[in-house]
């Protein structure tokens, strides 16, 4: 990836998101990611070559375009792909954001801990940390990445009490045992700073990208959650959080 602060490799970019960060925003989807989670819906965002190399100038005169849409509470998120292995040039957009008073908002598998990374937790509002697994071994079965940068990451942002919406992805089989949730709710509850915990149901629609891409889909026997499997994993998380949802 070429190395260019006033730039970054753009995968996508959503208008008008509801369910990455409080209110009305702009969602950046960048290029590039370190994990292959075997549910990733965005496929095609994991290379780290592909996207557009986009200046920073556009990205801000895009927020700026939206802002009308914003209101009190909305604002830019910057997603992927993983977008904290591009943090040296975030940081150069999250200055001029906040210089403005946008709302920033980042949504990370927490994985990259670096002193770029938190440099630009000086200028993000938010984070919306997706953690994978709470045991090390079945995250490496599902990331084919270890899980201690992520937890890591989760302790420096209690350090320094930068909100948390915590986000856990329930895959029936891989992700729901509720000894893990409880495990889970174990490690991070005394993490005041998260606000809330996110549970998002497993769902198949990225299959297809999968073909595209011509690569196999490890989850093709997997069923999309029952009723009864979402409010279980609900009870018990919200056995150590102070607001448990699903998505």
């Amino acid at each position: 990836m070429k190395n260019d602060n006033n730039k970054l490799r753009v995968h996508s970019i959503e208008s008008l998101g509801t369910y990455d960060g409080p209110g009305i925003r702009m969602v950046v989807f960048l290029q590039g990611c370190n994990f292959a989670c075997a549910y990733c819906a965005n496929a095609d965002t994991i290379p780290t070559k592909g996207g557009k190399e986009t200046d920073i100038e556009e990205l801000l005169q895009l927020s700026r375009s939206q802002r009308p849409f914003f209101g009190t509470i909305g604002g830019v998120t910057v997603s992927g792909g993983e977008p904290l292995l591009q943090a040296k040039s975030l940081i150069e957009l999250f200055k001029k954001l906040k210089a403005e008073k946008f709302n920033t908002c980042i949504d990370t598998n927490g994985s990259v801990f670096t002193d770029d990374v938190k440099e630009l937790m000086e200028y993000t509002d938010l984070v919306l940390l997706d953690i994978k697994h709470i045991d090390e071994e079945q995250h490496i079965k599902l990331t084919e990445k270890r899980n201690e940068k992520s937890l890591q990451f989760a302790d420096y942002l209690k350090e320094i009490d930068k909100p948390i919406w915590l986000r856990y992805v329930l895959v029936p089989g891989w992700t729901d045992n509720p000894d893990h949730l409880h495990q889970l709710g174990e490690r991070l509850k005394e993490h005041t700073n998260i606000e809330k915990l996110e549970i998002q149901p497993y769902h198949s629609l990225g299959v297809h990208k999968y073909e595209h891409l011509d690569k196999e889909y490890r989850l093709k026997d997997v069923t999309e959650n029952t009723p009864e499997q979402l409010e279980k994993a609900k009870e018990i998380f919200s056995q150590y959080f102070k607001q448990v949802i699903i998505n």
